[in-house]
């Protein structure tokens, strides 16, 4: 046998949205703009729950933890593509391309989880309205929190593994 020729990728070429020097300060400020209102937006919904007592039931815990999950999700991917807009290297290492993708697997599924647990709360309000307090206790709304947090770590790794 021969031997053959290992190929390493040591990082990834990033096309990007256009190649046109001109518009590049025009995406830059636009991204930047719509990543400060999405973290903005979120930020105001989480203070808003923590700071009204009225708001401490389970419903807009989960909302708040739905934002949360959302600004870790735009914080995943539109820093670095802000900095390679900014710096004109349109490159991302082989270790960040994976964690990034790990990272958004595991907050994009954080989001679908929550959602369903947001879902199954409004089930409960629906099917049992007198015992609705007493299922959706706090010990229980973090028990679906914690568990919507350990599945989607799992896939994320399960998925980043089978990409590694």
């Amino acid at each position: 046998m021969e031997p053959t020729k290992q190929i390493v990728v040591s990082e990834f070429l990033l096309l990007g949205l256009t190649s046109d020097p001109a518009l590049q300060p025009f995406i830059f400020s636009l991204f930047l703009f719509m990543y400060l209102v999405t973290i903005l937006g979120n930020l105001l919904i989480i203070l808003t729950v923590n700071s009204d007592p009225h708001l401490h039931t389970p419903m807009y815990f989960f909302l708040s933890n739905l934002s949360l999950a959302d600004i870790c999700m735009g914080t995943t991917t539109i820093p670095k593509m802000l900095v390679n807009i900014q710096a004109q290297d349109q490159s991302i290492t082989y270790t960040g391309c994976l964690s990034q993708v790990c990272f958004v697997l595991i907050f994009g599924g954080l989001e679908n989880c929550v959602l369903a647990v947001m879902a199954y709360d409004r089930y409960v309000v629906i099917c049992h309205p007198l015992r609705y307090m007493a299922i959706m206790n706090p010990y229980l709304c973090v028990l679906l929190i914690l568990v919507s947090l350990l599945i989607s770590i799992a896939f994320g790794l399960l998925h980043t593994l089978m990409i590694l």
